[in-house]
């Protein structure tokens, strides 16, 4: 029995050695990212709740797109900043494999629900005609639940493949926990742990084909019109910004982490690790509030309303 299970129950986390004279600053730094981060992404989520002319599919897709960005972000960012008023820099083996469980199903979440994005603005580009037929509240509302459920279902079957296996150490160098660094200290190496990782990094690169022929036929439909290529603009750039964003940021840290340099600084590597939870949560609330102008004119009728409302008052 005791072959199939870890005598391992603390992880310690190297990612944090040699930062105790900046300790201070990146933890204001870091709690001021988080706040931001929270702020940006909750004023989407409201606005797309509150606005009863926004519950369309393209904003409650955009809206779940930010409530995932709060999902992955809160595996991190509590953590991280106790882990910088600390001197002890360690996690518990059920701790570790939750972390890595929500922030790999989170980034898996990012891929389903852009190319549901990607989908939507195909029908309502290409097929104007049937796109109340196909995008109807029941539907949309099955879309929303894959794109959250399976990402998570194929995380949880690869983290229980890895809770299974017996480990020979428990260093991990990182500053937070993910699937791979943990099945990598693994004893031996299972026919599950690779086939399982291979099989999800399939599965979400044919999200990617998909999403590139959306949009192959996005650009053809709407070079020969002006009218669509307006609303091409207008709907479609944050998303193909928002998309390069998310892919740029796992793609940089998947490659760093699998063949990255013994010699590069720790300063270094710790950005690297944290870009796919600092980047894309900040940068895609943002680029859509500013380019969707129902988005943008909604939150900004609210400030002036509240500012206009102090200015009377005081």
């Amino acid at each position: 029995i005791m072959d199939n299970v870890s005598v391992v129950t603390v992880f310690t986390l190297s990612g944090l050695s040699g930062i105790a004279n900046y300790r201070v600053i990146l933890f204001v730094l870091t709690l001021l990212c988080y706040c931001v981060i929270w702020l940006v992404n909750l004023t989407i989520i409201v606005t797309v709740i509150v606005d009863k002319s926004l519950h369309e599919p393209m904003y409650i897709f955009l809206c779940n797109l930010c409530v995932n960005g709060l999902y992955g972000t809160a595996a991190f960012y509590p953590k991280f900043l106790c882990d910088l008023l600390s001197t002890t820099h360690v996690i518990s083996y059920a701790g570790c494999l939750l972390q890595g469980l929500m922030v790999h199903s989170s980034i898996g979440t990012d891929f389903s629900l852009l190319a549901l994005m990607a989908y939507d603005r195909y029908v309502a580009i290409c097929r104007p005609l049937v796109y109340h037929s196909l995008m109807t509240t029941q539907r949309v509302c099955i879309f929303v639940c894959f794109a959250w459920l399976t990402p998570f279902s194929l995380i949880l079957m690869s983290t229980i493949t890895t809770a299974t296996s017996r480990l020979c150490g428990s260093h991990i160098q990182r500053i937070y926990c993910i699937n791979w660094l943990i099945a990598n200290l693994a004893c031996s190496a299972s026919v599950a742990t690779i086939i399982i990782p291979a099989f999800n990094y399939t599965f979400y690169f044919g999200h990617a084909v998909f999403i590139f022929w959306s949009y192959v036929h996005l650009i053809k439909t709407c070079q020969s019109s002006k009218e669509n290529w307006n609303k091409f603009m207008q709907t479609c750039v944050p998303h193909l910004f928002s998309l390069a964003v998310v892919v740029v940021s796992f793609l940089f840290d998947m490659l760093y982490m699998r063949f990255g340099s013994k010699e590069i600084p720790q300063s270094f590597e710790n950005f690297m690790a944290m870009e796919i939870l600092f980047i894309p949560p900040i940068i895609n609330p943002l680029i859509y509030g500013f380019k969707l102008t129902q988005i943008r004119n909604r939150v900004l009728n609210f400030i002036c309303g509240k500012s206009s409302a102090f200015i009377l008052k005081s």
